[in-house]
């Protein structure tokens, strides 16, 4: 680097504008024209070197995006360190496999995924007593699950907004399940834009039209587009068995190394299936997502 080179986080992309975050401060620039020459597009997210511009009619440069820990594409965000997966109850009606969807994309990515339930006060007690046992199987994976019979209980925020210290948080989930009026309601006066649910489509209207980082409770959050649906990314046959850490965290019993926990005997995940230890909606959608992958027919690069 040279002297007048500085190093920050970039937190905002706005009309070919990079917003650069460095100790509280900051800085606006473009990039540079080698970065297009490179097919480099940095992201809300990344740590990169520029050069601050000298004064009002001098615009600094992005020179340089380090090295990513992670990146996704939807959202476009790089360097994140957790995620709270927005799912609805109802209006949209709650999906167990488009839950595991999520999961299995996040995972994929490093990203630990924390699990918050929307729209609990349309659900009847017995709908919702079901619901909290799903999800109870999921706190025993390790998934930190948020939820309350009533909606943005102060408590169950208050335990969301524990987990930004030092991190960087994005906000995820199907469209229409209320992640910006979570995010709202987490950072009073931030003022997000909502959308209203098309209840013949059953699914929101998109309402964020840009990604920003904003700093709160010592950490980072991003609002981020949903989605209404989600095709398993980044992931081959051999790989998604290792997308499912309730599998993994037993797939050393299994009698065969190489187990895909299909056919084979003696299988320790079956066998959890069985016995009850492994949710059997968990099992049901890993061998539906292996069917869905079977199906892909490879794309070969011309060259």
């Amino acid at each position: 680097m040279t002297e007048a080179t500085k190093t920050g986080r970039v937190i905002q992309l706005l009309s070919g504008y990079y917003d650069i975050e460095v100790d509280g401060t900051v800085y606006r620039t473009r990039g540079r024209g080698n970065l297009r020459q490179k097919k480099i597009s940095p992201l809300v997210g990344d740590f990169v070197e520029f050069i601050p511009g000298a004064g009002d009619n001098d615009e600094g440069y992005l020179i340089k995006v380090l090295p990513r820990m992670n990146s996704l594409v939807r959202p476009p965000v790089a360097n994140i360190d957790q995620a709270i997966l927005v799912v609805s109850a109802k209006e949209p009606d709650f999906s167990l496999n488009l839950l595991d969807r999520f999961l299995v994309y996040l995972e994929g990515k490093q990203i630990h995924a924390e699990i918050y339930l929307t729209k609990t006060d349309l659900l009847s007690s017995n709908e919702y007593q079901a619901l909290a046992k799903d999800l109870a199987g999921y706190q025993a994976m390790d998934y930190p699950v948020f939820i309350d019979p009533a909606a943005f209980q102060p408590e169950i925020l208050a335990q969301v907004s524990a987990s930004f210290a030092d991190k960087l948080t994005i906000f995820t989930g199907q469209t229409g399940a209320g992640k910006s009026t979570l995010i709202n309601h987490l950072i009073p006066g931030l003022d997000i834009e909502t959308g209203a649910i098309s209840k013949s489509l059953n699914r929101g209207k998109h309402t964020t039209r840009m990604t920003s980082l904003y700093a709160t409770d010592g950490g980072l959050v991003a609002d981020t587009p949903g989605f209404s649906s989600l095709g398993l990314l980044d992931v081959t046959l051999d790989d998604l068995r290792d997308r499912f850490p309730d599998f993994v965290a037993v797939a050393d019993q299994c009698k065969f190394r190489g187990c895909q926990h299909v056919k084979e005997p003696a299988c320790a995940v079956k066998a959890g299936v069985e016995d009850g230890t492994i949710m059997e909606s968990r099992y049901a959608n890993y061998l539906q997502f292996r069917e869905e992958l079977a199906g892909i027919r490879p794309v070969y690069s011309k060259k």
